[in-house]
């Protein structure tokens, strides 16, 4: 009778640990690459949906409501520890049904037609603009046309025809050059594909002082890109440069080293190095222990 029981109770046990595996436990949260538009920038995405591969079409939170997009790969884990910035990935609503992939697919030849026609009718009207991308909502509740012009310009006739043309709101969206080599995106001078069409969202100021801080040559041609603006990735490690310097004697300051004075000519942060020159105008290069070992001598304003 006693062994009865056991069994019983180890029978009841075995079926408590299966009803708990049956039990449908919380979704875990997935980072995933998409991407609106074939060959365009790429955007991060979290979902708590299972099961999605590579290509399918699912439904993304935009600002004016769901747009669809193609699942492209999976992000190993989110947020990346050594960002400082606060980017807030998507958010993925739904997979896409079949008439929403099949819509999806014909969406971009949509915009290729209202291109043609934005096109022909600003030539008919003679207006001094250039169109650069057209963007349709997947709803079909706006069309945006962006473009580019050296003044402004008096579009209401043009804006009339569009709205007659595609019967639906119409917005024209004047952009500077930044803005538009990141929409027809391209290789830059380091032969990958231009960082603002591939992963920069927001631009972020760049200034030629964080060329001379990374001792670069401030030659137009070497430090400008694309858009004839200065590179985006001056920006990337002028940090790194600045910080490396601070405890370097400045350019221009006198040391004494090793009982004998010298003036700073150059820093190679890299190295960790800086080029000295004595009073004979012969030039040295003192590694890290040597110049922290140095005095540097006080300006004549400090005395």
């Amino acid at each position: 009778m006693q062994q009865v029981k056991i069994m019983n109770q180890e029978q009841n046990n075995n079926n408590q640990v299966a009803a708990e595996e049956k039990r449908p436990r919380e979704n875990s949260v997935g980072y995933f690459k998409i991407q609106f538009r074939p060959e365009k920038q790429l955007f991060s995405a979290s979902t708590r949906l299972q099961g999605l591969q590579k290509n399918d079409v699912v439904m993304v939170q935009a600002e004016h409501g769901l747009e669809p997009a193609r699942l492209l790969s999976v992000v190993p884990g989110w947020p990346e520890k050594e960002s400082k910035k606060k980017v807030t990935p998507l958010i993925i609503v739904r997979r896409g049904t079949r008439d929403e992939a099949a819509k999806f697919e014909k969406l971009g030849d949509m915009e290729t037609n209202a291109f043609r026609i934005c096109s022909e009718l600003i030539e008919k009207h003679n207006l001094p603009m250039s169109l650069v991308k057209v963007e349709r909502f997947f709803n079909g509740g706006k069309i945006i046309f962006y473009f580019t012009a050296e003044n402004r310009v008096d579009f209401r006739e043009l804006v009339k025809n569009l709205v007659q043309e595609f019967r639906t709101r119409v917005e024209m969206r004047q952009i500077g050059v930044r803005h538009e080599t990141k929409m027809l995106g391209g290789l830059g001078c380091c032969g990958r594909e231009l960082c603002c069409s591939s992963f920069i969202q927001n631009f972020e100021s760049v200034s030629i002082k964080m060329a001379k801080e990374q001792n670069l040559p401030l030659n137009p041609a070497k430090i400008s890109g694309a858009c004839n603006r200065l590179l985006c990735c001056l920006n990337y490690e002028y940090k790194t440069y600045k910080a490396a310097r601070k405890g370097m004697p400045k350019v221009g300051k006198k040391i004494i080293f090793n009982d004998q004075g010298y003036k700073v000519r150059q820093h190679n942060v890299l190295k960790e190095t800086i080029v000295v020159m004595n009073n004979d105008g012969e030039e040295f290069t003192l590694t890290k222990d040597e110049w922290k070992s140095a005095v540097v001598q006080p300006s004549a304003k400090n005395k």
